[in-house]
């Protein structure tokens, strides 16, 4: 996997967690709590997600050269 591609799957991750935050969120004003603590925690497994993705592009180059085998 490329440096593109693992950039692209951060910004997905990121997306996913903006979502479930706003759902968190939500479901606080709904007075739900018993929703609040799961969404949350999905929200914060997307952040780690988009977090990895972001470090691995970080550490590839931007071009990767051909290897001869």
């Amino acid at each position: 996997m490329d440096r593109t591609k693992h950039l692209k799957l951060a910004d997905e991750a990121v997306c996913r967690a903006e979502r479930f935050a706003g759902d968190a969120e939500d479901a606080r004003k709904r007075h739900e709590p018993h929703k609040v603590a799961p969404l949350t925690a999905i929200g914060a497994l997307y952040a780690d997600i988009a977090r990895s993705h972001a470090a691995i592009a970080a550490a590839t180059p931007e071009t990767t050269e051909p290897t001869d085998g």
